[in-house]
C-alpha cells in the first residue's frame, strides 16, 4: 500500500510519490522578458470582483502583464509564456492588514506551472494559447487566445531609458507592497460547497538587469459562450473595467526567484 511521505510536497495522483526535487530543480527563472501595462479603472466596479477582505488601493490600479519564461529550473531549462492581471489592493481581516496586489487572474500556456500554481498556491491559473511577442519598427506585441479566439491583444511603444526621478517614484510606491496574493478555493465532491476556502500570498523575487518605459495599450476582446465556454465570463469582467486613464508601461528583462526561504507562500490570517 503507498504511504504519503509527510516531509515532501505531492500533487495529484500523489500515489505515485512525491514531487522530485534534486540538483537544479530550484525556483529560479534564468531568462525572462516582460511587458506591464498598468491603468487605473473605476474603484467600486474592481471592488465588484474582489472577495470579501480585498477592497481596490486608493488609486484602483490594473496591471496587465506578459511575461516570456525561458531556461525554468524546475521544468529543466524549458520555458512557457503567461499574460496576468493584477489589482492593487488592501487585505483586511482581524489578524493581518497587507497592500499588494491581488491576482484577478494567469493565462499560461503550459499545463505544469498551471496546476503546480493553482493547488500549491492559490494563483487563479487558467489555460491559453500564448505565442512569443513580436517587435516590429519598436513595437512590442502580445496576445491569448482560446479556442482560436482571442483574449487580449497587449502592445507597447516608444521605449525609452527611465529618469532616475521615475525609478526612485516607483521605489517609493512598491515598498512594502510586495505582496501578490490570491485565493485558493476548491469545491467539495458531489457539492457545491467549498473544500477548501483560504487567501495566499505567494512571494518572488525579482532581478531585473534592463528596463525600458513606453506607452502602454491593452484591449480585451468581447466573447460569447459559444466562442470560450469556459471563460467567457472572465474576459468579459476584464473587458467592461473601464480604462480611465494608462500610466507607463515597461519592459523588464532579468531573471525570477519564485522559492524565498524566508517568505514561502502561505495562507493569510
Amino acid at each position: 500500500m503507498f504511504k504519503r511521505d509527510p516531509t515532501k510536497s505531492h500533487m495529484m495522483p500523489a500515489h505515485f510519490g512525491a514531487r522530485y526535487h534534486g540538483p537544479g530543480s530550484s525556483g529560479w527563472y534564468r531568462d525572462v522578458t516582460a511587458l506591464t501595462v498598468p491603468y487605473v479603472t473605476d474603484g467600486s466596479q474592481l471592488a465588484q470582483l474582489l472577495p470579501q477582505g480585498f477592497e481596490p488601493a486608493a488609486e484602483p490600479i490594473i496591471s496587465v502583464f506578459y511575461a516570456c519564461n525561458r531556461q525554468v529550473d524546475w521544468l529543466a531549462g524549458r520555458g512557457y509564456n503567461m499574460i496576468g492581471v493584477n489589482a492593487d489592493v488592501t487585505y483586511r481581516s482581524d489578524g493581518e492588514s497587507l497592500g499588494g496586489t491581488f491576482a484577478l487572474v494567469i493565462w499560461e500556456n503550459l499545463t505544469d506551472p498551471i496546476l503546480t500554481g493553482r493547488e500549491l498556491q492559490g494563483i487563479p491559473k487558467v489555460y491559453a494559447d500564448i505565442p512569443d511577442h513580436s517587435v516590429s519598427n519598436d513595437v512590442w506585441r502580445c496576445n491569448a487566445s482560446h479556442f482560436g479566439h482571442t483574449i487580449v491583444d497587449i502592445e507597447v511603444s516608444g521605449l525609452r531609458a527611465p529618469e532616475l526621478e521615475e525609478i526612485a517614484a516607483s521605489e517609493k510606491a512598491l515598498k512594502g507592497k510586495d505582496n501578490p496574493m490570491g485565493w485558493r478555493y476548491i469545491q467539495q465532491a458531489g457539492s457545491f460547497e467549498p473544500k477548501l476556502d483560504e487567501y495566499t500570498t505567494f512571494p518572488s523575487e525579482n532581478h531585473i538587469t534592463q528596463i525600458m518605459l513606453g506607452e502602454g495599450k491593452v484591449e480585451w476582446k468581447n466573447l460569447s459562450w459559444e466562442q470560450n465556454p469556459t471563460q467567457f465570463h472572465i474576459v468579459n469582467a476584464l473587458k467592461s473595467l473601464p480604462i480611465l486613464d494608462y500610466r507607463p508601461a515597461a519592459l523588464t528583462k532579468g531573471s525570477t526567484n519564485l522559492i524565498l526561504p524566508d517568505r514561502l507562500p502561505r495562507p493569510l490570517k
